[in-house]
């Protein structure tokens, strides 16, 4: 039961996001178009899984005293791995996201999952939060990603959808969707729009912290 709940409730009741307004960063600045949002969240996703799983592990004999600098090594190194793939297998698109990919480290829905749960909970629950967490960004960036790139381009994954004037259609491109503050603004309308929905999200504080801090 736990299993589902910690892997559902991300999705949309605690999205890491919209409800706990976390990884702001890099959803303004990748979510121009559907490959490299998509790209980012499934490295976020990755890091996110393998982080919380491996420090659930060891949360029994890492001291307390320097759980951050281990968490935060745990984290640097799945980052480095993920970044290789990608210039491996998805130059172009490495090449676009520069260097967001290795500010994933910085991504403060990572370090507050570690933090927060997979410290003090077992490998299967810190799996389910890991992925509810990666979807509920995912679910965001893409959305976003989605909006940004067909109202600015008339495309999804580069794929002309909506025919363009310059080439004798009729939809005319909105060049502003393609800037970062059409992003800021697409998540607050999504953040208001969930929170109209949930009214007890307002006063809810969602971003719990463990005992020992």
């Amino acid at each position: 039961m736990n299993f589902f709940k910690y892997l559902s409730d991300p999705l949309i009741n605690e999205n890491p996001v919209m409800v706990q307004i976390l990884g702001l960063c890099s959803a303004l600045a990748v979510s121009r178009s559907m490959e490299p949002a998509l790209i980012m969240a499934m490295s976020v996703i990755a890091v996110l899984v393998f982080s919380n799983v491996v420090i659930s592990l060891l949360r029994s004999v890492i001291p307390r005293s320097i759980r951050l600098i281990l968490e935060v090594i745990i984290i640097a190194s799945a980052v480095i791995v993920v970044d290789e793939l990608i210039k491996t297998f998805a130059v172009e698109v490495s090449e676009y996201l520069s260097v967001f990919v290795g500010l994933i480290i910085t991504n403060c829905i990572i370090l507050g999952r570690a933090e927060a749960f997979a410290l003090g909970h077992g490998p299967l629950d810190s799996f389910a939060d890991a992925l509810g967490n990666g979807l509920g960004y995912a679910f965001v960036i893409l959305i976003v990603s989605a909006a940004r790139e067909l109202l600015g381009a008339g495309s999804l994954f580069n794929v002309n959808l909506l025919p363009l004037l310059e080439d004798g259609g009729w939809y005319r491109p909105n060049q502003l969707m393609l800037y970062a503050p059409s992003a800021f603004f697409l998540i607050g309308f999504l953040i208001w729009g969930v929170r109209s929905m949930h009214i007890f999200q307002v006063n809810k504080s969602t971003h719990r912290l463990p005992r020992h801090l």
